[in-house]
């Protein structure tokens, strides 16, 4: 390491000019200027006048010399200002020898500067005003005096090695509150004094004091920002105390990191610092800490934990004189009194990036055996580093070694203790069990010695005293990397997407661009024509004459233009031809004469208009019977399909979906999530990490693809890359709860417990938070409540990533309606709503399909053939285990704890093999412990693995605390129906629908008991389950089941319309189309492709 010359440095302060100056007899008085520093006058300047406009040139420069070895050290620099004090100099009168002067005000010049690698520095302080001053009653117009100062030294004080490896400690200590009742201010004055030690320099621990508290009434908040205080004696102005822009803000409750931060705690706060006693002092000290400090006050922190801040008083009177060194320290020793201790969790200063922490912290009595176990302190500051620590009242911070007899006096006091066990009296052990929980900043500590061994301390306990204490550093000494750097890592290891290539169509591509846009238009225009004149036509047939055809040509085009649709229609219109203008005409210039655009524009009409002939006359109705018009499938419906498919375990007809939307949508990361939630389904993870990986890239930003890539990370055994990615998104989103806890869960894997607490507890910090942000939204707000107690449904939807949708559905009660018209309309009905309401369901419509070609034809067997209905509908049964891993919340939607909240992520996207970890934690977690939600979880994760056994047993767990958990009967009706108990399953379904609130997912539910239904021949029954599933998630599925019901039902119309729309859907099972076609040829059923 690189070490500082002995030789030392002369720190030069120039006092330039004055400004605004005035004097107690006139407007140009005479002046002086002194300096000193650390209680060292280091010079008085010449005198000086003022001129009349309030200026003085002074030029008075003073020294001293900073010296590594001793004298004047960093430390003395860091926490003792320069004092400038300003003398006027009274004119002789007659009769007098000697001059007099007149103190007029005093300066400080902060010197931290220096430390902050600084060799100059200028500014302008402001002379504060001794009392009795002149000058103190301000007068009309009166500006403050002030004083150009400028510092200045030859070389760095602190070599690259030194500024590199030290810190500076700054400790505010604002005031202990809720003080004992004892404590009185009209009684003899005491020094109330709180103090603790820090390593300053290598090993050697330095006290830092705080002295002369101020003991006020209660009645009166103290003000916030309030300055905070140099902790030095006899400064004369009173203004001078203050430390330059520093000062104490105060802050929310919840936001420090101290004892007293919940919620159950701000009443007492509240009356403790308004009402109660309490003591002020506002002061800042400051430590240098050189790296040996450094490296010393880490480690002791990691072994420690806990920090012990004494606090006593001491009453003001004086000693007296001639006493040995001996009885002066017992006698002062015995002045000590309220001697008590507060411990100070220290290691939030150890998480990365942190330099501040600020509480409020119990004090407890100071007891010798309980200080150790909790702080590893071996002396007491105030009673066992000699005595003049107390006496010392100049400064705030004094260097002192350590007595050596402090050791053995500790190892004296435990012999004695250990000789006390033996003779059956009480032991440490009984006197103070520690606790783990005691080593946590948010738990106070417990199990208090008795009364008798510090009565005096013990009133702090009785009154609930608590000290508010801020500790901060000028460099973190755990540094976090800055996010340019976590994202740089994250490029590195996931190159963003290249943009797309930009792709030029010719002349014919632009041509039948045209031709598409003009077909669109014109078939838009004709319904709009049918859904005004369409009854009239129909009555009128081929007889409607041309003043008709001209009236109602007239009205669609004044409906089309009051509407806005003509409009819309041009616009639609423009780009097609913007694109015939550049491709084909090749003019992307603008034209040089009206002449020539004109020619131009009566050219492209001319071709516009032939070439939309040609589209109209390529217009021809369809009537060639055929396939089925495919209705188009949008990306939601894509997903719904492949979660019927892993349902059903057919994972290559979910794969061929998820790949169909990527297909569609390959720059939508919610496709390749969810693709990748499918591979950790099938546990292929290489190719979850792939598209994972690939969603990143399409947006470096998006915290669920940074979090499942560390997922992977973890689980493919990447840790580097793993905390990358998860502190990245933490970095992102401070406030994300599942990120932080994510982050707890790797440093838990790689055994480092202070960063694990460290992400811990700021997830719960920001879970705290955010459910006190709701229930302030709660109280606002009462529609959500309104919505419930009419008897709306909700279920949650994760259509979104990274978001959740709470709007709210009314479940479709349908009766069966008689004749066929009122059965074409229920249908009709049905479709027109679905898609609406499939953008508005609250399903998790996640991944899956139903698709097995093993299982369709079963199906339509079971519709169309004579087979008992029980052996067919055993045949059609769903192998798979459960629905989806998609978490079974509870009737309450709010979470509980940040591992709960963690465990729903990850049951979203499958990562099953993450969850128990998660759970054990759930388990030691004081807010959590055994719930309906964690046994529902439990349950889940056995069926995926078809443990029916211990599925049954933990669902009986879910039952007996949550009995009336829609969940619990769901999932229950699963378990009983993959087992075959369908009777079971079926009470249990009808249980799940007849709740006020849905349970999680609905679809399959609804499907497995339309089949159970089918089985039992109750026709009607099935009809309805088949059209709620249709009313909230249409599918293949529920399309086809509510066909096979009507069917069965004989209601062969209604049937035909649901093949219909089974076979539109893009039914992929050509076994089962062509028994649709066969039924259609036996039954006589219309064309099911329309």
């Amino acid at each position: 390491m690189e070490q500082v010359p002995s030789v030392g440095r002369v720190v030069q302060i120039t006092v330039t000019d004055g400004y605004d100056l005035k004097g107690s007899k006139g407007d140009t008085p005479v002046t002086i200027i002194r300096t000193e520093f650390n209680q060292v006058v280091l010079g008085d300047s010449a005198k000086t006048t003022v001129s009349p406009d309030g200026t003085a040139k002074y030029n008075f420069t003073s020294s001293f010399e900073f010296s590594p070895e001793g004298g004047i050290t960093l430390d003395d620099i860091a926490h003792k200002p320069v004092f400038l004090t300003m003398t006027e100099v009274l004119p002789k009168e007659k009769k007098q020898k000697d001059e007099k002067t007149l103190v007029l005000g005093q300066s400080v010049v902060d010197l931290l500067p220096l430390l902050e690698g600084e060799t100059s520095f200028e500014v302008m302080v402001p002379l504060h005003l001794v009392q009795g001053s002149p000058l103190e009653t301000p007068r009309p117009g009166f500006k403050q005096c002030s004083l150009q100062v400028k510092v200045f030294v030859a070389e760095p004080l602190l070599s690259t090695a030194q500024a590199t490896g030290s810190n500076l400690l700054k400790v505010t200590l604002e005031a202990a509150y809720s003080v004992p009742e004892s404590f009185n201010p009209l009684g003899p004055p005491q020094n109330y004094m709180v103090g603790l030690q820090v390593p300053a320099l290598g090993e050697k621990d330095s006290p830092i004091l705080f002295k002369n508290g101020t003991l006020k009434l209660g009645g009166e908040r103290e003000p916030v920002p309030r300055p905070k205080k140099w902790p030095i004696a006899n400064i004369l102005a009173p203004g001078a105390n203050n430390i330059p822009d520093a000062f104490i803000v105060g802050g929310p409750y919840e936001e420090e990191e101290g004892e007293l931060n919940h919620p159950e705690d701000r009443e007492f706060r509240s009356q403790a610092e308004y009402i109660k006693k309490r003591i002020v002092w506002d002061l800042e000290s400051r430590c240098y800490l050189d790296p040996h400090a450094v490296s010393s006050f880490q480690k002791r922190i990691a072994d420690c934990r806990l920090w012990p801040v004494e606090i006593t008083r001491v009453p003001l009177i004086n000693v007296p004189k001639g006493k040995a060194g001996k009885s002066d320290k017992n006698e002062d020793e015995s002045l000590l009194s309220f001697h008590g201790v507060a411990y100070i969790n220290m290691v939030p200063l150890l998480y990365p990036g942190v330099r501040r922490i600020r509480g409020a912290f119990h004090v407890y009595p100071y007891l010798d055996t309980t200080v150790y176990e909790k702080t590893k302190c071996l002396f007491s500051l105030f009673r066992d580093t000699g005595h003049h620590l107390i006496q010392n009242n100049k400064t705030g911070a004094v260097n002192s070694p350590v007595p050596k007899s402090v050791v053995s006096k500790t190892l004296k006091e435990d012999k004695a203790v250990k000789e006390k066990d033996t003779d059956g009296k009480l032991k440490p052990g009984d006197v103070q069990v520690s606790s783990v929980k005691s080593q946590s900043s948010d738990t106070p500590v417990e199990g208090e010695p008795p009364l008798s061994h510090n009565p005096e301390g013990q009133q702090y306990l009785e009154a609930g005293t608590y000290i508010v204490l801020e500790i901060q550093l000028d460099k973190a000494l755990v540094p976090r990397r800055l996010p340019e750097e976590l994202a740089g890592r994250v490029k590195e290891m996931i190159p963003p997407r290249p943009p797309l290539t930009r792709r030029t169509g010719g002349a014919q591509k632009a041509v039948s661009d045209y031709h598409t846009q003009i077909k669109n238009i014109s078939r838009a225009i004709l319904d709009e024509y049918h859904k005004m004149f369409g009854k009239q036509v129909a009555k009128l047939g081929n007889e409607i004459d041309s003043e008709t055809l001209e009236e109602q040509k007239c009205q669609l085009s004044y409906e089309l233009n009051c509407s806005g649709k003509y409009f819309a229609f041009k616009e639609q219109l423009k780009h097609a031809v913007v694109k015939i203008v550049r491709e084909k005409y090749l003019k992307t210039t603008s034209f040089e004469s009206q002449e020539e655009l004109q020619a131009f524009i009566s050219e492209l009409y001319v071709f516009l208009v032939d070439q939309m002939h040609v589209a109209l006359n390529q217009t021809m109705p369809d009537e060639v019977p055929g396939s089925a018009a495919a209705v188009p499938t949008s990306s939601e419906q894509l997903r719904l399909f492949a979660f019927e498919a892993e349902v059903s375990e057919d994972f290559d007809a979910a794969a061929v979906y998820y790949e169909e939307r990527l297909v569609h949508e390959p720059q939508n990361l919610e496709h390749w999530l969810d693709y990748g939630a499918f591979c950790l389904l099938t546990e292929d993870n290489i190719k979850a990490q792939e598209c994972f990986r690939k969603a990143l890239s399409l947006n470096e930003s998006h915290i669920h693809s940074l979090l499942l890539c560390g997922v992977l990370a973890v689980l493919m055994e990447n840790y580097e890359q793993a905390e990358i990615f998860f502190e990245d998104a933490t970095c992102l989103d401070p406030t994300n709860v599942v990120a932080w806890t994510l982050l707890g869960l790797y440093y838990e894997i790689q055994n480092n417990d202070i960063r694990m607490e460290m992400a811990f507890h700021e997830a719960s910090k920001q879970l705290q938070a955010q459910m006190f942000q709701a229930q302030v939204m709660k109280q606002k707000s009462t529609g959500t409540i309104e919505d419930t107690e009419e008897g709306r449904k909700t279920e949650p939807n994760f259509g979104t990533w990274g978001t959740t949708k709470d709007a709210s559905v009314t479940v479709l009660k349908v009766e069966a309606p008689q004749g066929s018209g009122a059965v074409f309309s229920t249908v009709d009905k049905v479709l027109e709503d679905s898609p609406k309401l499939q953008s508005e369901s609250q399903e998790p419509i996640l991944t899956t399909q139903y698709q097995d070609s093993s299982i369709g034809p079963k199906l339509s067997t079971m519709a169309f053939k004579e087979i008992p209905a029980k052996k067919e509908a055993s045949k059609c049964q769903d192998p798979s285990p459960f629905p989806h891993p998609t978490p079974h919340y509870g009737i309450s939607q709010t979470p509980v704890t940040i591992f709960m909240e963690t465990v729903r992520f990850l049951m979203k996207v499958n990562a099953v093999q993450y969850v128990h970890r998660v759970l054990a934690h759930e388990l030691l977690c004081p807010q959590g412990g055994p719930s309906c939600e964690y046994y529902l979880v439990l349950a889940q994760t056995h069926l995926l693995k078809k443990d029916f056994a211990q599925a049954e047993k933990y669902l009986q767990e879910a039952a007996q605390m949550d009995y009336l958990n829609p969940n619990v009967w769901g999932l229950r009706g699963h378990l009983c129906f993959l087992s075959g108990n369908h009777a079971e399953a079926k009470a249990c379904y009808e249980r799940t629908v007849s709740f006020v609130v849905d349970a999680s997912e609905m679809h399959f539910i609804f499907l497995r008991l339309g089949i159970i239904y089918l089985e039992e021949k109750e026709y009607e029954k099935a009809k309805k389950t088949y059209l709620q599933a249709c009313k909230r998630s249409p599918s293949c599925l529920t399309w086809l089941g509510l066909g096979i019901a009507c069917y069965r039902a004989g209601r062969q119309l209604e049937a035909e319309q649901a093949y219909k729309y089974t076979v539109k859907l893009k039914l992929k099972d050509e076994a089962l189309l062509e028994e649709i076609r066969m039924v259609q040829e036996m039954v006589g059923f219309g064309d099911p492709s329309f």
